[in-house]
């Protein structure tokens, strides 16, 4: 089964114990895309990845001198917004 354009292998994903409440809003969700309860989830953990990935990414020090890459971010922002307007 390929997804996004790669391969992917696929794995069960058994969960127990689930509160209803939970099974009874992510079943209602999935059926509203469309999707089965698996497929669903399955989405859910993905985004859940790439969030994780992206927060990973967020916390390095890329230049090793303890600027955190948001104010390096802002920066070039503001320098680019900056030249805009020029």
């Amino acid at each position: 089964m390929a997804r996004d354009n790669y391969s992917v292998c696929m794995a069960a994903i058994t969960t127990r114990d689930v509160p209803s409440h939970v099974h009874d809003a992510l079943t209602a969700a999935a059926r509203r895309r469309g999707q089965s309860l698996q497929q669903y989830v399955l989405d859910v953990l993905e985004r859940e990845a790439r969030f994780a990935r992206n927060r990973e990414l967020v916390a390095i020090d890329p230049i090793g001198v303890g600027v955190p890459l948001p104010t390096i971010v802002g920066a070039i922002r503001n320098d680019r917004d900056g030249m805009a307007a020029s």
